[in-house]
């Protein structure tokens, strides 16, 4: 029998390293500024990551793929930023979403950032997303889809975990993860865009 859903695979660990200063991580980043490693820094703490394989990559572009489709049925103006770099010197924070949005014109920082996790350990990453003020934060791991939206105002901020995006109003996530998780890209795609007609859209975003 064919398999009907994606397979993880052994989780890693990164390597953490604590005490460096702001100053000491750019050094180090630039050292280390070569294709197969990925750096991450908050409060002190590099954390240094090899790149993903297959099976990440697979997830992060059927979760890109699905996104944008919705997105653009739904009538959302809305600008793919992918990994680009996130970092406060002041927050003492840097970090590289998998996927990141934009999902209104005149944005300064992405709405929605998508984390796809193959590893264990590492900074925390809500903390990280938090101080970079990400309003949505959707983690995809071992086939589970959990969504945090930021709460709060002035300096008080903290992620709440939903069971429904308040930023991609009105998509329908247990049929975006069933996608997610099937084995054929194809498939999943068709499968999702199928269903479009019974999908509550929105057409404007704020």
């Amino acid at each position: 029998m064919a398999p009907t859903a994606i397979a993880t695979p052994t989780k890693e660990s990164p390597l953490l390293f604590e005490g460096l200063t702001w100053r000491e991580f750019k050094a180090v980043e630039q050292l280390l500024d070569r294709p197969g490693y990925r750096l991450s820094f908050l409060e002190g703490i590099l954390e240094i990551r090899r790149m993903p394989g297959e099976p990440h990559e697979t997830v992060k572009k059927r979760i890109a793929a699905l996104l944008e489709l919705y997105l653009l049925m739904a009538g959302f103006d809305f600008t793919p930023t992918g990994s680009m770099t996130l970092e406060n010197e002041t927050a003492a924070v840097k970090r590289e979403a998998d996927e990141s949005y934009k999902l209104a014109p005149g944005r300064v920082r992405p709405d929605l950032a998508i984390e796809i996790v193959f590893s264990s350990g590492g900074i925390n990453k809500l903390e990280a997303y938090k101080r970079l003020k990400i309003k949505e934060v959707w983690f995809w791991e071992d086939g589970v889809l959990e969504i945090y939206h930021l709460r709060g105002e002035g300096n008080e901020f903290y992620y709440e975990k939903i069971s429904s995006s308040e930023e991609v109003k009105g998509i329908d996530l247990d049929l975006l993860l069933r996608c997610i998780n099937m084995v054929n890209h194809v498939d999943a795609i068709k499968t999702f865009q199928q269903a479009f007609p019974t999908q509550k859209t929105s057409t404007q975003h704020s």
